[in-house]
C-alpha cells in the first residue's frame, strides 16, 4: 500500500477546502485553497514542512485581506442595496380592488397578484380599478397614490 507524499496531502486539503467553499460561498474557503495549492507547489521546493506552513498562511491571509474583497466586490455587488420581501414592493404599481377613502378607512389594492390593506398617501379618495404606485411600506399597510 502506497503513502501519500505531502504534495497530495496539500491538494486534498484544497480539494476539501474549493468542495466547502461551492456550498459556504463566502469566500473564506477559497483562500484557504489558494493557500493549499501554494503550499503544494512549494513542495517541488523544499521538504520543510514549517516552510511550507508558512507558505500556506502567508498566501491564505493576503488572500483574505485582498483577494475575498475584490471577489466580493464582484460576485455580489448588487446585493447590499437591494430590497427584499416587503420592501421591494416600494415603487410598484398596481391596482384599486376596493376604494380607497380614509372616512370610511377602507381600501385594497392587488400588487403583483397579493391583495393588501391600502391608505393614500395625500387622504384622497381613489376609485376602484384606478392604476396605483406604492409610495411606502408601514407594516402590513400599502401607503399609495393613484397614477394620472
Amino acid at each position: 500500500m502506497e503513502i501519500l507524499t505531502i504534495w497530495q496531502i496539500w491538494l486534498i486539503i484544497a480539494l476539501i477546502t474549493f468542495i466547502i467553499e461551492i456550498f459556504s460561498n463566502t469566500f473564506v474557503f477559497l483562500c484557504f485553497c489558494l493557500g493549499s495549492l501554494c503550499s503544494a507547489l512549494s513542495v517541488a521546493f523544499t521538504d520543510n514542512l514549517i516552510i511550507q506552513l508558512v507558505v500556506f498562511a502567508v498566501v491564505t491571509l493576503i488572500s483574505l485581506f485582498f483577494i475575498r474583497p475584490l471577489m466580493k466586490k464582484v460576485f455580489f455587488k448588487h446585493s447590499d442595496n437591494q430590497k427584499l420581501n416587503i420592501e421591494a414592493l416600494e415603487g410598484k404599481t398596481g391596482r384599486v380592488l376596493e376604494e380607497i377613502n380614509p372616512q370610511k378607512n377602507s381600501g385594497r389594492v392587488l400588487v403583483y397578484g397579493d391583495d393588501w390593506k391600502a391608505v393614500s398617501e395625500d387622504q384622497s379618495v381613489i376609485a376602484v380599478d384606478s392604476q396605483i404606485e406604492v409610495v411606502k411600506v408601514d407594516c402590513n399597510i400599502l401607503i399609495v397614490k393613484q397614477i394620472k
